[in-house]
C-alpha cells in the first residue's frame, strides 16, 4: 500500500471517528449535564495526550500574554462551547440530524474567515454556503408527514444548538489562524484539553451531578468520547494528513455526517429519512466545493475537539 493510500484510509477512519461523536453524545446527553460530561471529557483525555508528547518528546510552547489569551479563548469556544452545544443540540434532535448539521463544518469555517477578514468571497465558497444551507434546511422543513415527529420545535432548536457548535469550532479555526507562533498539533490539543478542563470545571461543579443518578451509558459515552474521537481521531487524522495534501485531507471531512447517519441508525435505531439523506449530500457537495476554495479555512486543523470534536 502507498504512502497516500495509507493517508487516505487513516484521514477516513479519524472521521468516522468524528462522526461518532454525534452519536456518543446523544447517550451521553440523557445521563449526565452537558458541562460534566465535558469537564470528565477532558479530564480523561488529558493524561493521554501528556503522555503522548513526552513518547514524542514534543516541546511545550511558550506563548506571550496575546497568544495565551488567543488560545483560552479558543479553548472556550473550540472545545468547551463545542461539546457542550453538542451534547445539548442532541438531547433535543436527531443524531441524524445533528450530524448532518455538523458536517457543514469547512463550509461554515470558511465563511466565517471570509467575513472575519473582510474578502471577497468567491464562487465556490457560496456554492459552498449555499449547497450547506439547503442541507441544513432539508432537515429541518421536510414536507413529509412520516418525519413530523422528528421535525418538531424541540428538533430545530436542537439543530440550532448543534449549528451554534459548527460556529464555535469555527471560530477556533480563525483564531489558530491569528496566533504569532504557530503551535505544534499534539501540543495545541493537549492545551486545548487542560484549559477546556480549566473552564468547563467550575460550571461543572455548579451542576452538581453527583446528587443525581448517573447512568452507566452516559459514563460509558464519556469514556468513549475521551480515548475514541478525542485521543485516537487526533492521532490516526495527523498520521493520515501528513501523507496527503490540504485539499486532499480536507475531502474526508466530508465522511462526517455519513458517518454520524450510519452509526445513527446501527447504534441507535434511529430511522434515516429521505430528508435526512438528501441533506447529507448537500453537505458533502458543500464540503467538496469548500476544498476546492481559496478562502482560509479549508478544513478542520484537528479531527476532533472538531473536533472539539
Amino acid at each position: 500500500m502507498s504512502e497516500r493510500s495509507k493517508g487516505m484510509w487513516l484521514c477516513a477512519l479519524a472521521m468516522v471517528t468524528v462522526g461518532s461523536t454525534v452519536v456518543a453524545s446523544k447517550v451521553i446527553a440523557h445521563g449526565l449535564p452537558p458541562f460534566t460530561a465535558t469537564a470528565l471529557r477532558f479530564a480523561l483525555a488529558l493524561p493521554a495526550f501528556a503522555l503522548l508528547m513526552a513518547l514524542t518528546r514534543t516541546s511545550w510552547p511558550r506563548p506571550d500574554r496575546r497568544d495565551l489569551l488567543l488560545l483560552a479563548c479558543q479553548a472556550g469556544l473550540g472545545s468547551v462551547g463545542y461539546t457542550v452545544l453538542l451534547i445539548m443540540g442532541v438531547r433535543l434532535a436527531p443524531a441524524a440530524d445533528a450530524g448532518v448539521v455538523a458536517g457543514t463544518l469547512p463550509a461554515v469555517a470558511a465563511l466565517v474567515a471570509v467575513v472575519a477578514l473582510r474578502e471577497r468571497p468567491g464562487r465556490y465558497l457560496v456554492g459552498s454556503v449555499a449547497l450547506a444551507t439547503a442541507g441544513v434546511l432539508a432537515i429541518s422543513w421536510s414536507p413529509s408527514a412520516s418525519d413530523a415527529a422528528m421535525r418538531s420545535p424541540a428538533a430545530f432548536t436542537g439543530n440550532l444548538l448543534v449549528l451554534g457548535a459548527v460556529f464555535c469550532e469555527a471560530a477556533f479555526i480563525l483564531l489558530n489562524k491569528r496566533l504569532r507562533v504557530p503551535v505544534q498539533p499534539l501540543a495545541l490539543s493537549t492545551l486545548m484539553t487542560a484549559f477546556g478542563l480549566l473552564l468547563s470545571l467550575g460550571p461543572a461543579l455548579a451542576e452538581q451531578a453527583w446528587t443525581q443518578p448517573v447512568s452507566a451509558d452516559a459514563l460509558a459515552g464519556v469514556l468513549y468520547y475521551a480515548f475514541v474521537p478525542t485521543v485516537l481521531g487526533f492521532v490516526l487524522w495527523f498520521a493520515g494528513a501528513s501523507r496527503l495534501n490540504g485539499a486532499e485531507a480536507a475531502l474526508f471531512t466530508a465522511i462526517l455526517p455519513v458517518s454520524a447517519l450510519v452509526l445513527a441508525a446501527l447504534w441507535l435505531g434511529e430511522t434515516i429519512s429521505a430528508a435526512q439523506i438528501g441533506g447529507a449530500l448537500c453537505v458533502l457537495g458543500a464540503v467538496a466545493m469548500a476544498s476546492r476554495g481559496d478562502s482560509g479555512a479549508k478544513h478542520p486543523e484537528r479531527p476532533s475537539s472538531a473536533l472539539g470534536l
